[in-house]
């Protein structure tokens, strides 16, 4: 988990995810997609496969890169107790101001 966290930490690395995300993608169109050079897009996309968040293939000249959606669900996992903190807050938040708008009327 503390690949996928590292390499999740970069900016760069978070718009190559979203791009792949709704496609595959060319490192090509993902170097079109960057504010920096071919060769900084080839060490992202190098951290991002040695996390295991996508995966690469061959076609004839081009390399074509999918996200790995599945290295994603230990960092989930993890989150699940803070998502469950936050839950009960904004649910007691909720009953507060139902209770503020009923004493209102």
């Amino acid at each position: 988990m503390d690949a996928v966290l590292q390499a999740l930490a970069d900016p760069s690395r978070r718009t190559v995810l979203a791009i792949l995300r709704d496609h595959e993608a060319t490192a090509g169109e993902l170097a079109d997609a960057l504010p920096i050079a071919r060769p900084g897009v080839s060490r992202h996309l190098r951290v991002l496969r040695e996390a295991g968040l996508v995966d690469v293939r061959q076609e004839s000249q081009r390399r074509i890169y999918a996200l790995r959606p599945e290295a994603l669900v230990p960092v989930d996992d993890w989150l699940e107790d803070y998502r469950a903190l936050w839950q009960n807050r904004l649910d007691a938040l909720h009953t507060e101001i139902a209770r503020g708008k009923k004493a209102r009327k």
